[in-house]
């Protein structure tokens, strides 16, 4: 697929005839949800998803939205929250974040150990 493509349903399906599949790599972030159906279906079949642009916060990240209230709440930076938001969605979720600096990994590493309430995850999940 060329960089930027979105794995869809459809085509899924066309691989799982042919071979097992393992994971999916798609586009999902607070920001951008436009994935949601493959993150269902992966969810149902048992294949690990793993969004890419993850720590996209968008609008809710802005100063006073839910993402800078629940960070303030966690101590923790914005990103960190859309992070941990991701496996609220799905079991199946593992993000991977990239970076090219040590803070970043540091932050992204803490981030896999921030717990997020229900009633956190539910204002995430309607805010965008």
């Amino acid at each position: 697929m060329r960089s930027g493509s979105q794995v869809t349903v459809g085509q899924i399906e066309q691989a799982r005839a042919v071979v097992a599949v393992a994971t999916v790599q798609n586009r999902y972030s607070l920001n951008d949800r436009g994935s949601a159906d493959v993150l269902e279906y992966c969810t149902h079949h048992g294949i690990g998803f793993i969004p890419w642009a993850p720590v996209d916060a968008g609008e809710p990240a802005r100063t006073g939205g839910p993402v800078d209230r629940i960070a303030t709440t966690h101590h923790a930076a914005p990103s960190q929250v859309a992070r941990a938001w991701l496996p609220t969605r799905s079991q199946i979720v593992r993000p991977i974040p990239g970076t090219s600096k040590v803070a970043h990994l540091e932050e992204n590493l803490a981030a896999a150990t921030l717990r997020l309430s229900d009633a956190e995850s539910d204002e995430l999940t309607a805010a965008a």
